[in-house]
């Protein structure tokens, strides 16, 4: 998805390749994601090491998102063999058949949540939307749940909401009006719509980007918001005076996809599997806040205890958070999406 790009950077101009040893084109696999911090981490977890161990050369390139392969797939050109996709594309191009099956006799799927693991997909990483308060303004004692940052007499302050991700929006609209955790899925539309219609005159800003999130916060120009985890934390790293948690945090996985006619499908699908797997998996929140999809990640060892507290897909912060179910969004993200915009610009 496009917010992807708002969350880690401005895309990588160019491609970029990961080399273990001059490789002939028969090598050689090209692989696509969101660029920025993001996919320069990706580079020193995954593909860096994969590229060496196979032998291969990975060559890389960036993506807007789902539009992207269906363009190339429909028009018989093809030149990505792996792409990342937000899990919700992920669930319409399946749909769609866009994609190439995946060989789980290859890729072990044991330590990824069945609800990301399909025939033709597999999870590969987790972003979370949390909230996000300043401590010079409400000191310990802010916001800690969704039905907290609804309550404007007892949390005055200015707020702000995401405007451009209906589907993180009406999650937390959902549990701000009590839901349960295990309880959000499936949604109930027409309820969280009425919840986001409680609040909305209480919104000072609609973001529609995480960087204007982050600025909006840092800037002091609201004393509450959603967030991405990966924002969040950076701002806590340059001292703001802000404090957030995964309480009712919701987790949006990001998947792995093999698009319809690689000419490399063979070499692609060994290097996917190596990307998921447990050991190259535990790379990556070396280098950025995005979580393992993984979780058997956090029993290799190469995550630092001090570090897995701070990690949205640990096990224990998993508990706490919604995983969004990428089919139900397949099936009614149109719908939502449009009843969600009319309601915000009223």
């Amino acid at each position: 998805m496009t917010k992807r790009l708002c969350i880690h950077g401005l895309a990588i101009a160019g491609l970029l390749a990961s080399v273990a040893v001059p490789a002939s084109a028969a090598d050689t696999i090209t692989v696509a994601s969101w660029g920025g911090t993001y996919q320069e981490a990706q580079t020193k977890a995954f593909f860096d090491p994969t590229a060496k161990e196979l032998g291969i050369t990975i060559k890389q390139d960036t993506t807007n998102g789902l539009d992207d392969v269906r363009l190339q797939v429909t028009g018989n050109a093809v030149k990505w063999d792996i792409t990342e996709l937000g899990a919700d594309e992920c669930a319409r191009g399946s749909k769609e058949g866009l994609f190439e099956k995946l060989d789980y006799s290859l890729i072990d799927k044991s330590g990824i949540n069945p609800k990301l693991v399909h025939d033709d997909w597999v999870g590969v990483s987790y972003t979370s939307v949390v909230l996000i308060y300043r401590t010079d303004v409400f000191g310990d004692k802010g916001p800690k749940t969704w039905a907290d940052f609804w309550d404007v007499e007892k949390f005055p302050g200015r707020r702000a909401l995401s405007g451009s991700q209906a589907t993180e929006t009406l999650s937390v609209a959902a549990l701000a009006k009590g839901t349960p955790i295990d309880k959000v899925y499936p949604v109930d539309i027409d309820g969280a719509l009425q919840s986001v219609d409680k609040v909305k005159g209480h919104i000072d800003a609609w973001w529609t980007s995480g960087a204007q999130a982050m600025q909006l916060v840092k800037d002091g120009e609201v004393d509450m918001a959603s967030i991405w985890n990966g924002r969040a934390g950076t701002l806590k790293k340059e001292g703001a005076p802000v404090a957030f948690s995964f309480d009712q945090g919701v987790l949006t996985a990001d998947c792995l996809v093999i698009p319809k006619g690689s000419k490399n499908k063979d070499l692609a699908m060994k290097a996917l599997a190596k990307f998921v797997s447990p050991d190259l998996q535990a790379n990556l929140p070396l280098y950025v806040d995005n979580g393992p999809a993984n979780e058997k990640a956090f029993e290799t060892g190469k995550i630092p205890q001090e570090r897995i507290k701070d990690i949205n897909s640990s096990p224990e912060n998993v508990k706490k958070q919604v995983l969004q179910d990428p089919e139900f969004w397949r099936d009614n993200l149109v719908e939502a999406t449009e009843k969600f915009n009319n309601l915000i610009q009223e």
